[in-house]
């Protein structure tokens, strides 16, 4: 497909306010990408009078907040900015529709939005039928990319997972609720130990996987958001890609992680009793280790980075400062009344822009199912053979070899579930 091969973007320095220069940067790493969305002033923003205290300018990269009483705004800058009447379609193809064409080619990606509570992270991210999100979108992608490609194979799979209170749900399991353990090996690094993982052939299909893990996903009611997500939760796409070059199957494996993480929270303002007071405790315990992770990557003195601290940081091990080409969506509301929670989220994305990754193509993998795929044909193959040849004549007969093979190639289409 268009794109695929496109050189992933640098970031522009911002010294001077719109010029922009590339960052000096080693030849294996790339900063992480970090855009801010604003949304538009809510309706019980609006009925409260609310004031918008934020101005995106988009053409600069820059985002003004003024805080109530002052004339002054704190300016920050970043990689790309977008304003409230930015749209799902604008926004996918200027920053994510690159960074899923670099999976199809067999790196690593994340995308994930941050921000506090009520900020339109879900929308952002999975979005509804009539403005569908960054997940959803990337379905179309990957499938429209497969079904213009030629002389590859490939393999499609899902898994949707959720950190509920800092435990681990399949949400893809009939029994969601039940906990599961991280697993970290040298070949695929950290990963949850039996998670479901279901092969998708199609973007209908894809969709169906995550309408399942959405129904199951923990959310409830606060004064912030009348859907509060309680969780965070992390879509998987794998794609396998296998082409023959120089007569050797050479298989790329690139896995994308679409995470939506639970917003940060003030008592004060949500109100939380009770069992979501349990949840927000648990939620910016957790936003607080992965802010101390992202410190200890940018701070340069650190010698230890702390993504042992909770499962979320483990899991986003890769994702910040490891082998994965890594979008971050910082969600921030325009009112006055959250100037501080703005504020702080602004920092956060601030300090996050300068971490770098070492992305690289994962070539032949161990755990490849395509591989592991080609194997079993071959094995059934050689009993198709075998039998062929062994009966009575069997070694003479044109017409049975002629059903021999049509049964062989039965065996490849529905053995491996490819495009």
């Amino acid at each position: 497909s268009s794109g695929i091969n496109a050189e992933w973007p640098l970031r522009p320095g911002f010294e001077g306010m719109g010029k922009s220069k590339k960052p000096e940067l080693k030849p294996e790493s790339e900063a992480i990408q970090v855009i801010i969305r604003c949304r538009p002033l809510g309706s019980k923003e609006i009925h409260d009078s609310r004031k918008s205290c934020v101005n995106v300018d988009k053409s600069r990269g820059a985002i003004e907040v003024t805080k109530p009483g002052s004339s002054e705004p704190k300016t920050f800058s970043f990689d790309k900015v977008y304003g409230p009447s930015s749209t799902q379609d604008e926004i996918y193809k200027e920053v994510f529709h690159i960074l899923v064409d670099s999976v199809l080619e067999g790196y690593n990606g994340t995308i994930f939005a941050y921000g506090q509570t009520g900020t339109g992270k879900t929308h952002t991210m999975q979005g509804d039928a009539k403005n569908p999100g960054v997940i959803p979108r990337s379905f179309h992608q990957v499938f429209d990319a497969i079904k213009e490609s030629t002389g590859k194979e490939y393999l499609v799979r899902a898994s949707y997972l959720e950190i509920y209170q800092d435990d681990i749900r399949d949400l893809l399991s009939k029994d969601h609720k039940k906990k599961y353990e991280l697993k970290e090996t040298p070949d695929s690094g950290v990963s949850v130990k039996d998670l479901s993982s279901f092969v998708v052939k199609s973007v209908k299909e894809i969709e169906h996987v995550m309408n399942v893990g959405n129904n199951n996903r923990a959310t409830a009611f606060t004064d912030m958001n009348d859907r509060s997500s309680r969780s965070h939760a992390i879509f998987i796409t794998t794609i396998e890609n296998c082409q023959i070059i120089g007569g050797e199957d050479k298989i790329r494996v690139g896995k994308l992680n679409m995470v939506d993480l639970a917003g940060s929270e003030r008592q004060s303002k949500t109100n939380a009793q009770g069992e979501r007071f349990k949840e927000a405790t648990k939620i910016n315990l957790s936003l607080s280790a992965l802010g101390n992770v992202i410190k200890a990557l940018v701070d340069g003195t650190s010698t230890h980075i702390p993504y042992r601290d909770s499962k979320l940081t483990r899991l986003l091990q890769d994702s910040l400062g490891g082998n994965s080409r890594t979008v971050m969506v910082a969600n921030i509301g325009p009112a006055d009344f959250n100037y501080d929670e703005t504020i702080t989220t602004l920092r956060y994305a601030n300090r996050a822009k300068n971490i770098k990754n070492k992305p690289k193509i994962n070539e032949d993998p161990k755990d490849a199912l395509l591989r592991q795929f080609q194997s079993e044909i071959e094995r059934l193959k050689k009993m198709l053979e075998s039998r062929g040849s062994s009966a009575p004549g069997g070694s003479g007969d044109k017409k049975k070899k002629k059903k021999k093979k049509e049964k062989s190639t039965d065996c490849d289409s529905a053995l491996i579930p490819l495009l």
